[in-house]
């Protein structure tokens, strides 16, 4: 449990920073896409016994790649391209499991192995997540400004295109983190949630940056102790326990939220009746 606590609390706080980005970029599908197609690449390298993110950054940029071959070359759109292109190599993943000799379950891939991570394991969660959330940190100014406007950020002698790479090769390398925690199929949700329930929280990219990782640090915690009383699987307890948090600020958000802004709409139209009257 210790483990697990440590593994699901950095996963989380990883995801929910690079999760403020993705989400104000319009990545989401691209977060999706990128969290599935590294599957081939952390069986292959589990098969000549490289690092996991090594197969799995090669795979995520492989994706990334592909995709843009589909969309320039053809008449295909680019959801259409991620679909084919996610789910072509995602299917690669299940088939290599399932002829891969292991002395391991390569499907706690798939569905995570919270309550199984080691020490070791434990360990490259934790040098991976520093990797990611320093470049975060170090270049959180240049990536905003590329989220924001790329043309300014061309302008102003930065370079759009290797921001962009640079984003994607961190999107795969916390797939990776994410992965020991609740596995490839809800690896996307992780890297979503959080900096979608921040976004409806605030206006301020700022406070994006603080809440998603409190809101999600803090589903960690309270699904990672329910799955135990519950006896349920703790990384989709985990995920469940982000999608009522998304549910309750989507609701009550004082100025998104769904009762919220109906409210004031209410208190408006009643100030121009009065007005009126």
């Amino acid at each position: 449990m210790v483990r697990a606590l440590l593994t699901t609390l950095i996963a989380s706080v990883v995801c929910a920073v690079l999760s403020c980005w993705l989400v104000l970029i319009g990545w989401s599908l691209m977060g999706d896409a990128v969290a599935h197609a590294v599957l081939p690449g952390v069986v292959l390298a589990y098969v000549v016994g490289a690092p996991f993110a090594l197969g799995a950054v090669v795979f995520g940029f492989l994706a990334v790649g592909l995709i843009g071959v589909v969309r320039d070359t053809s008449r295909v759109k680019e959801d259409a391209a991620i679909g084919i292109v996610f789910t072509t190599l995602f299917a690669l993943g299940l088939v290599l499991i399932s002829v891969t000799p292991s002395q391991t379950d390569l499907n706690h891939i798939i569905f995570g192995n919270l309550l199984g991570v080691s020490w070791p394991e434990l360990t490259q969660v934790m040098v991976l997540g520093a990797v990611v959330l320093a470049v975060l940190v170090l270049k959180s100014r240049d990536f905003t400004l590329y989220a924001f406007d790329r043309t300014h950020a061309h302008a102003i002698g930065l370079r759009p295109r290797l921001l962009g790479a640079v984003l994607l090769g961190l999107l795969a390398l916390t797939a990776v983190v994410a992965l020991q925690a609740v596995g490839v199929v809800l690896v996307v949700a992780m890297l979503i949630i959080p900096g979608a329930t921040a976004y409806l929280l605030t206006d301020r990219f700022g406070r994006m940056l603080v809440l998603a990782p409190v809101v999600s640090a803090s589903c960690a915690v309270i699904g990672l102790y329910a799955s135990y009383y519950l006896d349920t699987a703790p990384g989709g307890t985990v995920v469940l326990a982000q999608g009522a948090a998304f549910t309750v600020v989507y609701l009550a958000s004082p100025r998104h939220g769904l009762l919220g802004t109906r409210w004031a709409a209410r208190r408006r139209r009643l100030r121009r009746e009065r007005a009126g009257a």
